[in-house]
């Protein structure tokens, strides 16, 4: 089956950078779209940015112009670039795929999650 993995979290002062990475593996015949969304303990799965193959992107307005997503669609990873890190960055950030399996089946993969905490 596909299978996402995120990999990058970790522990990061206020203004500091991080890059997040998450590969897809398995039947993928293709991948029409990935992102990253992220969740606080106890609030709702929230957009962070998105990206097609085509590379056309979507940002939450809360990390506009600090957070950079890119694709490398030959190795079905997506990256975040995190820039100028803010407390309230915190959380759990999951990975995520508008993917076809070579059975033609369409729909939405997620990775496990990686942590990201932003304190001084």
């Amino acid at each position: 089956q596909v299978q996402l993995v995120e990999s990058g979290g970790g522990l990061v002062q206020p203004g500091g950078s991080l890059r997040l990475s998450c590969a897809a593996s398995g039947p993928i015949f293709n991948i029409f779209k990935m992102g990253w969304y992220r969740q606080v303990p106890g609030n709702q799965r929230e957009l962070v940015a998105t990206i097609t193959s085509a590379g056309s992107t979507n940002y939450a307005d809360s990390v506009k112009s600090r957070f950079t997503i890119s694709r490398d669609n030959a190795k079905n990873t997506v990256y975040l670039q995190m820039n100028s890190l803010k407390p309230e960055d915190t959380a759990i950030y999951y990975c995520n795929a508008d993917a076809r399996t070579t059975n033609y089946y369409r729909g939405d993969y997620w990775g496990r999650g990686t942590q990201v905490t932003v304190s001084s």
